[in-house]
């Protein structure tokens, strides 16, 4: 019989080199699946790591980065926040969603009015949007005792049907030949959300993400409620004692996880994405949770586990197009990464040990 000791202390170094080993094990069992499917595993590791950054397309996926990063470390931001203070946040996607629908909601009440103030009012109604379904799970849980685990999670499948719903019938275009889907705001100059520089990928999603690391490192490291968040999620008996009110700290992480999430709705919607369909979701929200901790729930680290991340859907679209792989081998990666690099932390806590007989 086998069982999981504790280790009593768990080296630093450790901390910092299991996402590497997790994504250095992700391309080995990667490469493995890809020869056992009839693929050349080495062309298909190179076609998803390599071909992006300096492949024969490498000046059109390079800037591709940024725009797949950008919501992703937008959300992983605000969801590390609550992981931080052990408050699990599962439904960013539901929040993706409804910061888009709100965000484009504004922007086809105006239509076809022009005006500088019509972007920034999407913006806030996005971040209005996603705090409002983030709050849901987080005042059911400081009034009921719900888990926000389940709350949040049920709250995507009922994000999805909204959106379905306002794409066949609120939202459709007028002039849309009775096809579903909102007018396109990408088409619309004052809704949109263009590149602010040409060839760079840079657009304002990226740089609500940058500000958003920004205000979570000061939050985190030099703030009065990030002390509370860490000192909550490693001794919440601890905290209670020293004044942190639990409810208000599920309330401030929710919204903050929430209005995070929204706001990479909108910019999605107003951007790539353009009009709100039936299918808008993206899988981003998920996605930002492998994100947030393969950065360690550290703004930095989440910057480099975005990147990566970014790196994965872009690589994987052309192995896709050249190498014909099915678009669940992505998904694949991902989910191995997460899985690897729990396992990895797992070890990292603890040892296993064969139990000897009494």
């Amino acid at each position: 019989m086998w069982q999981l000791e504790p280790r009593s202390d768990s080296p630093l170094i450790w901390q910092f080199a299991t996402p590497v080993l997790a994504v250095v094990a992700t391309m080995l069992t990667g490469a493995l699946l890809f020869g056992l499917m009839g693929y050349d595993p080495v062309a298909a590791i190179r076609t998803i790591f390599w071909d992006p950054l300096f492949g024969a397309s490498a000046s059109y996926s390079r800037p591709q980065l940024l725009v797949k990063a950008g919501p992703l470390i937008l959300i992983a931001c605000g969801l590390a926040v609550g992981f931080r203070a052990g408050i699990w946040n599962i439904g960013a996607e539901g929040q993706y969603i409804m910061g888009g629908i709100t965000g484009a909601a504004v922007a086809l009440a105006a239509y076809p009015a022009e005006g500088w103030w019509i972007l920034p009012a999407m913006i806030v109604a996005g971040a209005f949007g996603g705090w409002v379904w983030g709050m849901i799970p987080a005042m059911l849980r400081n009034w009921f005792g719900a888990s926000e685990i389940l709350v949040s999670l049920m709250l995507v499948y009922v994000a999805e049907k909204v959106a379905a719903w306002m794409a066949f019938g609120p939202m459709r275009n007028p002039e849309g030949f009775g096809m579903p889907g909102s007018r396109n705001l990408a088409q619309y100059p004052s809704a949109s959300n263009p590149e602010l520089i040409s060839g760079t990928g840079i657009h304002w999603g990226v740089v609500a993400a940058a500000l958003a690391v920004i205000g979570v490192w000061i939050l985190m490291s030099r703030h009065i409620r990030g002390l509370q968040i860490r000192a909550a999620g490693q001794a919440p008996r601890a905290a209670r004692f020293a004044g942190v009110r639990p409810s208000a700290l599920v309330a401030f992480c929710l919204g903050l996880s929430g209005a995070l999430a929204g706001m990479a709705g909108l910019f999605e919607v107003a951007g790539p994405a353009g009009q709100i369909t039936d299918s808008f979701g993206s899988g981003y929200g998920f996605t930002a949770i492998i994100v947030a901790f393969l950065g360690r729930l550290h703004p930095v680290g989440i910057v480099l586990g975005g990147l990566l991340m970014a790196l994965t859907y872009i690589g994987g679209d052309i192995a896709q197009m050249i190498l014909q792989l099915p678009f669940a081998t992505v998904q694949v990666f991902q989910g191995m990464m997460l899985f690897y690099l729990l396992g990895f932390d797992l070890l990292t806590r603890y040892r296993i040990r064969r139990r000897v007989a009494a």
